[in-house]
């Protein structure tokens, strides 16, 4: 397996490749030289900061010739949301940010799950709905995180396109390639998004509802691009004040998008109301049955059971089967006769 390397120092370059010499063939460049990318490698690793313009347009230079590679791993140091969405923007299939693990590494590299394994009539739909839809997320947080304005069309284009993916391919196989493809919050978006929009395929919801639960789930967890990075993907059980910052999202993402002036209320009412429970013990707000309207409800089971189901590096994943049981155990906080509705998206779609 051929896998090029590209790096913006001597020193990342060297050091990468002398890591993965010992598992793979591997070719290297730096970015400040002229492009000399093999026509089709099996993979791409790039290790770049990506706060330099510079590196971004070197890498711009070489898109056409990055997109035919199967993987595109970026390694990126600086942990946080721009610099991570910049590397979606730039064609990532994966980003792992923070300090360089080589187990974790060479573990992407060698998936025989992962787009190498994967027929040429597998690769184009599937994965163009993913990379829209993460691209569209990656905007998202990068424009918050900028104090700038929101791209509201483009994110409803990417939830039209999810919709097509899943009502054509199924719920199943657009939760294997996020997994596959995505870690951390950008993946819970993906996963909460498939999840609501065949929840509501299964429901025979109106297709102008079906849009606007698709834009829902991907504007939900937009406060978190005021969340640090650290906390959000902590690997092990936050303490209080970390938890309560973390709670502070729902109510941030619903100030950041009614300040845009064109969201619909029912969008916003999602975003803010996405953790209440019908028993009144949710957050910000405490909502009790009657104030929750369906449209939060259905995201609500979505988000829970994404959650659940979520690939993490420090836990395993949990079956479809496990986490249906914890919805059902949700007695008095989850609408009993949507979670029945549920069943068959939980476990056979």
């Amino acid at each position: 397996m051929l896998v090029h390397v590209l790096a913006d120092t001597s020193d990342k370059l060297f050091g990468l490749c002398s890591v993965l010499e010992r598992q793979f063939t591997v070719a290297g460049e730096r970015l400040d030289v002229e492009a000399k990318l093999p026509h089709a490698p099996a993979a791409v690793v790039i290790r770049a900061d990506l706060r330099s313009v510079e590196n971004i347009a070197a890498l711009k230079r070489r898109a056409l010739r990055l997109a035919k590679a199967g993987k595109r791993i970026f390694l990126v140091e600086q942990t946080s949301h721009v610099c991570i969405s910049q590397a979606y923007a730039l064609g990532a299939t994966l980003v792992l940010p923070g300090k360089i693990d080589p187990t974790k590494l060479m573990g992407a590299l060698s998936d025989p799950a992962g787009s190498e394994a994967r027929s040429p009539c597998d690769i184009s739909q599937p994965d163009d709905a993913v990379e829209i839809g993460a691209n569209a997320i990656a905007a998202l947080f990068t424009l918050v995180t900028l104090g700038e304005r929101i791209d509201v069309d483009g994110t409803k284009e990417a939830g039209r396109m999810i919709t097509n993916r899943i009502s054509e391919h199924g719920l199943s196989e657009w939760l294997k390639t996020v997994r596959r493809h995505h870690e951390g919050t950008y993946q819970h978006c993906l996963l909460v998004t498939g999840i609501a929009i065949d929840f509501g395929l299964s429901l025979g919801v109106r297709k102008s509802d079906l849009e606007r639960l698709s834009t829902a789930a991907m504007f939900h967890d937009i406060g978190k691009a005021r969340i640090p990075l650290a906390i959000l993907d902590k690997p092990g059980r936050l303490d209080n004040n970390e938890r309560a910052l973390v709670e502070t999202h729902p109510a941030v993402g619903y100030d950041v998008l009614k300040e845009h002036g064109s969201i619909s209320s029912e969008i916003l009412d999602c975003v803010r109301h996405h953790h209440e429970y019908l028993d009144g013990s949710g957050y910000p707000d405490g909502l009790c049955a009657e104030n929750i309207t369906d449209i939060v409800r259905i995201l609500t089971i979505s988000d829970i059971f994404a959650a659940l189901i979520e690939h993490r590096q420090y836990k395993p994943t949990m079956p479809r089967e496990a986490a249906y049981g914890i919805l059902c155990g949700m007695n008095g906080k989850l609408e009993k006769a949507l979670v029945s509705s549920f069943k068959d998206v939980a476990l056979t779609r």
